[in-house]
């Protein structure tokens, strides 16, 4: 079994449902990164969405829009992406972790030469927003030979054929875009999503996650009720983006996320 495999099967037997944090590596430092990392672990993350900063981040919202920018002027590129992985992994063996960005950084690199160095580096998959599945058959034989998971997208407007499509062929979990929009903004409609969220559980062949308009404890609870899993991103780096350094991000991030926890496990 990968980490993937083993973290979900450990929730369904402890009736738990996944929390899956986003952050910007490279922000709010380049030192901050893998010390935020392990206090989202010890905060009670199953699994951590390291996002690659991109110069032109289409499907995100001005918070992670700011915290790509940021990062790209510290100089954090996929080279100083790999060495986090590799440096958190000195002490964590067991928390899966998914690069999530864009195509380009991909193929700058090319698939197979991306895909072994993320896996040395200890990266379990990837989710690239901008690489639709009709497309991506080249970079899925690539991971599949390096054993790296293609996480793929599904949203409110995804046609039923692709939704089938995208249900047999998931790698990791299924990412289920809440709402047609980018990220971090604030019209989550928790009802149609739940609804939609079992029907994509009923055929995924992975579990099935939410993301997009997760802020607090109570949306987060919310969106959990109908998923295997919640993710959190824009509320979190708008948390940590005041950090005086590395220690202080880390404690914003461990303080942000308890209460996440504790809700999805409380509903």
């Amino acid at each position: 079994m990968n980490r993937f495999e083993n973290t979900f099967a450990r929730l369904r037997n402890d009736g738990r449902k996944a929390l899956i944090p986003f952050f910007t590596a490279g922000d709010p430092s380049l030192e901050a990164t893998v010390p935020v990392m392990h206090a989202l672990v010890a905060a009670g993350a199953d699994v951590i969405e390291l996002g690659v900063a991109f110069s032109d981040p289409m499907a995100d919202g001005p918070v992670i829009q700011r915290s790509s920018e940021r990062a790209l002027a510290r100089g954090a590129g996929t080279g100083y992406v790999f060495d986090c992985v590799r440096r958190f992994r000195e002490r964590d063996g067991d928390t899966p972790v998914v690069l999530m960005g864009y195509l380009n950084p991909v193929e700058i690199r090319g698939a197979a030469r991306f895909a072994t160095e993320a896996v040395a580096a200890g990266v379990d998959g990837v989710l690239l927003v901008d690489l639709p599945p009709e497309e991506a058959a080249g970079f899925q034989a690539a991971f599949d030979q390096a054993g790296l998971a293609l996480v793929m997208l599904a949203s409110p407007t995804t046609p039923a054929a692709r939704a089938a499509m995208l249900c047999a062929n998931a790698q990791g979990y299924l990412y289920y875009v809440s709402y047609a929009g980018v990220t971090g903004a604030d019209h989550l409609d928790t009802a149609a999503a739940g609804r939609r969220l079992q029907e994509l559980r009923a055929s995924a062949r992975v579990p099935v996650v939410a993301g997009f308009g997760i802020r607090d404890a109570a949306s987060a609870a919310a969106m959990a009720a109908d998923a295997d899993g919640v993710v959190v991103g824009s509320a979190l780096v708008s948390e940590m983006a005041g950090a005086t350094s590395a220690e202080d991000a880390a404690v914003r991030a461990k303080a942000f996320l308890a209460p996440l926890r504790q809700a999805i496990d409380a509903g």
